[in-house]
């Protein structure tokens, strides 16, 4: 295709990436379904093999291009109009309904990242998902608070995925109820630790306590 002709690799792995999902999900995550779609966009075998070099990178463009697909269907300025619950639904399920067409793919590529050798790397894949996820819903913090939240939504994003793998049910109805009550635990988590937060501030303190016969209020 002439609008690739000066591309970036950049650009190439984003153009590439989602037709090497589809080809996948027939030949696997290797060289025939990269070259497949780079013939299809008109783009040299030899450069596209630069730009994805193997199963690993083909994966990781493609969950970029799927986190990308996820921001399109559920942006920022939408989710400002929600509450924090709805907007994690709403990006969560944004990234389900990008992700259906293309299972196949998706279970092979969560095997590879089962791999020893790629679990560090399905590891980062899955955390820049959902801070993507949470920094799009508002979260602006960086304490602990950050870790905690992310982590959390990790393993309800991750267990979302493999219950969508297997879900035969109209428009993924299953995967979607699954992915509701998990949300409904998240925030009574967050509720309750807000609460333990506010009442751990007016517990008495030792440390003040000390500092103020030290250093009287005058």
């Amino acid at each position: 295709m002439s609008n690739l002709a000066d591309a970036t690799l950049d650009e190439i792995r984003a153009a590439l990436a989602p037709r090497i999902a589809t080809n996948a999900a027939f030949d696997g995550w290797a060289a025939p379904a990269r070259d497949i779609a780079a013939d299809a966009l008109g783009i040299d075998r030899d450069i596209a093999a630069l730009a994805l070099p193997d199963a690993p990178a083909m994966i990781d463009a493609w969950f970029a291009a799927i986190d990308a697909v996820m921001l399109e269907k559920a942006p920022a300025e939408h989710c400002a109009t929600l509450k924090v619950r709805d907007r994690i639904a709403a990006l969560v399920g944004a990234r389900i309904e990008a992700v259906t067409p293309h299972r196949e793919a998706l279970r092979r590529a969560l095997a590879i990242l089962a791999l020893p050798q790629n679990m560090a790397l399905g590891a980062r894949l899955a955390w820049r998902t959902v801070d993507t996820i949470w920094h799009t819903a508002g979260d602006t913090a960086t304490d602990y608070n950050h870790y905690t939240k992310r982590t959390i939504l990790l393993g309800v994003y991750a267990a979302t995925m493999t219950i969508l793998l297997n879900d035969e049910s109209e428009g993924q109805a299953e995967t979607r109820a699954f992915l509701a009550r998990r949300i409904d635990g998240i925030m009574r988590f967050e509720k309750a630790k807000a609460g333990f937060l506010r009442r751990a501030r007016h517990r008495p303190s030792l440390s003040r306590f000390v500092g103020r016969l030290r250093y009287p209020v005058v």
